[in-house]
């Protein structure tokens, strides 16, 4: 069985320009290549486009994810040449790679199987550079404080009250927590600091949420950075930084335009780890989109408990973006593991695991149907182990949530093996049903809500939770942050990504638990208030046995070992 980088490294693409040209109608004028198969779409181009209707926008997410795999990027790639397949002009549209993820826990992240976005070494590594120019506005705006403060220190900033850290893309525990400085008056005041991943940074976070490079400059100024000795905000603006961050980011704000293995357009740019940050691709990629395309085909983080609640709550609030449907995907696999089988045993028949696992799942479909009020279908990715005892278990099951369960097999049959997800997708959207009992799209909190009450509502209605718990510190910091006016800002949860509580060990749809915030940050470029929530980690570290050790350069010079 070839793997994923030998399909893609055999695939045969055609060049940016043609896919832009010819599927697209997008002028060789506003493109700037990256090589043959990859290109920037200008933002002059993107701007021409606003008059132009919205296409239909499809929302796949997935149950909480667990080693045993889901494949939602795969599905989202497979569902959109599934939709160019039954005639529906689609693009893609996915979050950019982590250099952190590729080379620590799951290798490359451009799809699987034959469901594919490519080229996918250049996907996975580099790309086109919007992660680094991330990193170096993120970090000059560091080094410009720290500058600041050396040189006399105007605008008397607190040393004590810093809370810009340094980014860089990689799992590296080492960084989480550093004392800088040292060495005497010529480098500055020491003090204690720490380092994030780049995709956690606000900048990430701007980038996404922008809708223009001026509303890019506005926001990238309003950075909270430190508080003065009188606990007054320094900004990016105040320090004059976010011309030159601007400078830094005018490229990466334009979105990248690729293609899958079936040769039909795709966009990535931007945005992922829904567990530490907000998880969606840009908006600016997203709008393009729907202007180009009659379907748009896009992905949120990890599961519907995070990047969903975050698209819908932070993205759509913000943008005033609407999805038509969404797409849950699961596997037999991962059910069953949400139902205590062992990552070894997976393989084998086990319908009371299977039913006991389905409840993870069913919270996922209620969320979307009811606190999203969204129409779903659940697309389970087949895998050969797969038994028709357990796939006529889940259909049941489901059943009696009004909910198309789907098997596709994209994976190893590109967009043919998801055409059944796709005419199911097309018979919600232009049925006029909205459908299988959703009530209407909605938010999960109002904006007038306290941030105490916005994250209650999260915590109690999608995670499941008996209460929110908070120290003395944290609480006080909360209501500082709703007393100083940042009171209508959405809450971003960071938490684990495995669970819907804030213990990864608790599988399936724990309930009752609390919801602990152990850290409150303010994001007022990005406006919203990150929540730290159990013991996740801004930096994430490297596994035991890191994915790097596999990947190398072969004799051809081809990349070998990428996932």
């Amino acid at each position: 069985m070839p793997t994923d980088i030998d399909i893609a490294q055999a695939a045969q693409l055609q060049r940016v320009t043609t896919i832009a040209r010819d599927r697209l109608g997008i002028a060789d004028e506003h493109l700037e290549p990256y090589g043959h198969f990859k290109a920037k779409i200008s933002l002059d181009y993107i701007d021409s486009l606003k008059d132009r209707p919205n296409g239909k926008l499809i929302l796949v997410t997935a149950i909480s994810p667990t080693p045993a795999g889901e494949g939602k990027t795969t599905t989202t790639v497979g569902l959109g040449d599934a939709l160019n397949r039954i005639g529906k002009k689609t693009m893609v549209c996915l979050r950019e790679p982590s250099l952190g993820p590729v080379f620590g826990m799951k290798g490359g992240a451009a799809g699987g199987g034959y469901a594919q976005v490519v080229p996918m070494e250049d996907i996975n590594l580099h790309f086109t550079g919007d992660f680094s120019a991330i990193a170096l506005a993120n970090n000059l705006l560091a080094a410009m404080l720290d500058n600041h403060i050396h040189h006399g220190n105007e605008l008397g900033i607190d040393v004590r009250r810093i809370s810009w850290k340094r980014v860089v893309d990689m799992n590296d525990r080492a960084l989480r927590e550093i004392v800088n400085s040292l060495g005497g008056p010529g480098n500055g005041y020491p003090r204690q600091d720490g380092f994030d991943i780049v995709v956690a940074s606000e900048v990430m976070a701007i980038l996404c949420l922008s809708t223009s490079m001026q509303d890019l400059k506005t926001r990238l100024g309003n950075i909270v950075v430190a508080q003065t000795r009188e606990q007054k905000p320094v900004t990016a603006r105040d320090l004059k930084a976010h011309g030159a961050m601007a400078v830094l980011l005018k490229d990466a704000l334009k979105p990248n335009l690729v293609q899958t293995l079936e040769n039909n357009p795709a966009i990535l740019h931007g945005g992922p780890f829904a567990n530490i940050a907000h998880g969606c691709n840009s908006v600016i990629a997203t709008q393009a989109s729907l202007k180009l395309a009659d379907y748009v085909v896009t992905e949120a983080g990890f599961g519907a408990d995070l990047g969903a609640e975050k698209f819908i709550d932070i993205k759509c609030r913000k943008s005033g973006l609407r999805p038509d449907a969404v797409v849950i995907v699961a596997t037999i696999r991962a059910l069953k593991y949400h139902g205590g089988v062992d990552v070894k045993n997976l393989n084998t028949e086990n319908l009371v695991a299977l039913e006991k696992g389905l409840a993870n799942l069913e919270r996922h479909v209620s969320n979307v149907r009811h606190h999203y009020g969204l129409p779903c279908v659940v697309s389970v990715n087949n895998f050969t182990a797969d038994t028709a005892a357990e796939l006529d278990l889940l259909k049941s099951k489901m059943a009696g949530l009004e909910t198309p369960v789907i098997v596709a097999r994209h994976w190893a049959e590109g967009g043919k093996g998801a055409e059944d997800v796709a005419r199911a997708v097309v018979q919600i959207v232009e049925g006029g049903q909205h459908a299988h009992g959703a009530s209407g799209f909605k938010f999960v909190y109002e904006e007038g809500d306290t941030l105490m009450a916005k994250v209650t509502a999260i915590a109690t209605k999608i995670y499941g939770a008996a209460d929110v718990t908070a120290d003395a510190k944290v609480r006080a910091q909360i209501q500082k942050l709703q007393d100083d006016g940042y009171g209508h800002y959405p809450v971003c949860v960071a938490k684990t990504q495995y669970s819907f509580s804030t213990d990864a060990s608790l599988r399936g749809a724990p309930s009752g638990h609390s919801l602990n915030i152990r850290e409150v940050r303010l994001a007022a470029g990005a406006e919203f208030i990150v929540m730290v929530c159990g013991d996740i980690m801004t930096m994430p570290g490297l596994p035991k046995v890191p994915s790097a050790e596999k990947i190398d350069l072969g004799d051809d010079g081809r990349v070998v070992g990428l996932f």
